[in-house]
């Protein structure tokens, strides 16, 4: 009977991570390490209504991935990261959003000896409270103190423990008597599915200015090189073309030869004064430009406004 149970309970489980995958087309790769299951509970009922978190044996989990693959094959790119205490965390809001809700769900915890530091820890330079007979304990630790008013003050900060290292017994036990909770645990994203793509959560933070930026600098080369080997391409055209007006400019300066814009260049070198003229002139112009377009753009802004109340067939 208790065997049946246990088959039946897998069974379960495959129906439902197969159904999630088909109905979810986004998911998040957790990590679960330190997560007790009072806390997975109320993680499971922040995101109600915005994701679904679904734990479950690696080796259930490849299953029944593998099973399904005929139906999505783009399921295989998962298989690779599902190593350790990980889980699912389904959804089909925006993953920024999903994401950020994923961190927020942390509780503080205390430094247990022999576990890893995920953060730096330091004491800050406090009076602990402590009594006289400590001294010795924070002695061993090189933490220099003096006696003040009866308990003991730390007289400088200290970094009692850096990033990476395992936490000793010692720095363990004086972080509980300073009541200290160095570190928080919660669900850790290790990698993001999006409709058949597996990439790490870190590309969630590129932003919109960052891919024009990017993209702008590969046109900048490709125009750069395209220059310089005398390839013409689509970002090096507007270059080639004002660098060749610029050569008709300085042939028509030299020689004989003109055009309605050499004509004015002409102009300017041979009565340089004028050009400082044109240049006084533009100037006030150019603010009083600027002045009508202010209460213009106001005009309009107030116009739509005006518009937003009412409808096409009002």
């Amino acid at each position: 009977m208790v065997k049946e149970d246990k088959s039946t309970w897998k069974s379960n489980y495959f129906l439902k991570l197969i159904q999630l995958l088909d109905e979810y087309p986004k998911c998040f790769l957790v990590g679960a390490d330190n997560v007790g299951s009072k806390q997975m509970q109320q993680i499971r009922r922040s995101m109600r209504g915005k994701a679904v978190v679904l734990m479950g044996k690696n080796t259930m989990m490849r299953k029944a991935i593998t099973g399904h693959m005929s139906n999505n094959p783009s399921l295989e790119r998962l298989l690779p990261h599902i190593r350790g205490n990980v889980g699912f965390v389904f959804t089909k809001e925006d993953l920024n959003e999903t994401r950020d809700l994923i961190l927020s769900n942390k509780v503080p915890a205390a430094a247990k000896a022999g576990a890893l530091a995920p953060v730096d820890v330091r004491i800050p330079a406090q009076n602990t409270g402590l009594g006289p007979e400590k001294t010795s304990f924070f002695q061993a630790l090189s933490i220099p103190t003096k006696i003040s008013k009866g308990t003991i003050e730390i007289l400088n900060e200290v970094h009692l423990i850096k990033v990476g290292d395992r936490v000793g017994a010692s720095e363990a036990t004086l972080l509980q008597m300073l009541k200290i909770f160095p570190f928080t645990y919660g669900l850790i994203i290790e990698q993001v599915y999006d409709s058949g793509t597996v990439f790490s959560p870190e590309i969630l933070d590129i932003k919109p200015e960052d891919i024009r930026k990017t993209f702008m600098e590969g046109v900048r080369n490709i125009a750069a090189i395209s220059l310089e080997i005398g390839y013409p391409t689509a970002a090096s055209a507007p270059h080639s073309i004002i660098n060749g007006f610029k050569n008709l400019l300085a042939i028509a300066v030299e020689t004989d030869y003109s055009f309605p814009a050499a004509e004015t260049v002409k102009e300017y070198l041979a009565d340089p004064s004028k050009f400082a003229a044109a240049v006084s002139a533009a100037a006030p112009a150019a603010a009083e430009e600027k002045k009508e377009e202010a209460p213009a753009a106001k005009e309009e802004s107030e116009e739509s406004d005006d518009d937003m109340g009412f409808g096409l067939f009002d």
